[in-house]
């Protein structure tokens, strides 16, 4: 709509410059040459950038503190307590041995292929995931309803007593817990006050999503942001499972946008501006836990049925 825009101003700044009865009739080749004129005096922002503009008023901050009154901040909205989540049930282990840790699992080698065991989900926000006594567990989320309804990641914000989101404005406000799928990895929960007039971001399908297609990851890596990558679709209907098979994921998108500690519960999106699924896990196999090409999202239909909402 930008470009259609910026080409209809040099044509009508053509036909301005085109007094009646001056000259000849506006030709097909005058338009033309109008529209060639934009296109190489006028820098036009890229699909990407128009992409993450579309949904940049819908993305989140999510923190999550291990205790009632967070040390850092001092949200807008506050109410005394949110939700408790507690953390998923690690499965005992024959040999003895402690059970790996969500930073561990990240870590594991071995690329996935479809129905084979990778990194674990969640591995995106890394360090910043796992509650701290200091800062608390640090990730992303997109607002689908305007009532101030999150989508997230679980793992974002398991075993924290106080979730606080931070809108695009700067606008912060507690938040509590309105349904959790841990086997999907997804959260959804609902800020206590929002800014004045919240978009939620429009949701898209995957139906017509192929390998190659782009696509951009909006999120907080590391607390930063929002930051924005791009890169494309790498593959589609990926399974994962945890190295200690404790948890699978299924019918997920592969992607190439970096995504690193802090992206998890983020949106991705479409060329067309629209979410087709929600930033999940990484796979690195060393101990670094950072993004080296290879990301997973849980898909926007998955995603819709957790908040209960159509995708499309």
């Amino acid at each position: 709509m930008f470009v259609c825009g910026l080409l209809c101003a040099g044509v009508l700044a053509l036909l301005l410059r085109t007094a009646p009865g001056s000259q000849a009739p506006l030709t097909q080749d005058d338009i033309n040459a109008a529209v060639l004129h934009t296109l190489e005096t006028q820098s036009l922002p890229s699909r990407p950038a128009r992409a993450a503009e579309a949904v940049r008023r819908s993305v989140v901050r999510v923190r999550g503190y291990p205790d009632t009154v967070p040390t850092d901040t001092k949200p807008q909205g506050a109410v005394p307590k949110a939700d408790i989540v507690p953390p998923p049930q690690e499965k005992p282990r024959n040999d003895g041995a402690k059970p790996p840790s969500r930073q561990a699992d990240a870590g594991k080698p071995g690329a996935p292929r479809e129905g084979e065991r990778g990194a674990r989900p969640g591995a995106p926000s890394g360090k910043n995931d796992a509650p701290d006594e200091d800062r608390g567990s640090v990730g992303s989320g997109v607002v689908v309803v305007e009532d101030g309804t999150i989508l997230t990641n679980f793992h974002v914000i398991a075993g924290s007593k106080r979730l606080v989101v931070t809108f695009f404005d700067g606008f912060e406000s507690e938040a509590t817990v309105v349904g959790v799928q841990p086997d999907k990895d997804l959260a959804v929960i609902k800020a206590k006050s929002t800014p004045d007039d919240l978009p939620p971001a429009t949701l898209g399908s995957t139906a017509n999503l192929r390998p190659g297609d782009e696509v951009v990851a909006v999120g907080f890596p590391f607390g930063i942001g929002p930051s924005v990558s791009s890169g494309v679709v790498s593959g589609l209907d990926r399974a994962f499972v945890s190295p200690q098979g404790k948890q699978e994921l299924t019918k997920l998108i592969q992607f190439d946008a970096a995504a690193n500690p802090g992206n998890s519960g983020g949106p991705l999106v479409s060329m067309d501006g629209e979410v087709v699924g929600i930033v999940t896990a990484i796979l690195n196999p060393t101990e670094a836990h950072t993004f080296i090409g290879i990301g997973f999202a849980t898909t926007i239909e998955s995603a819709g049925s957790a908040v209960g909402v159509p995708p499309f």
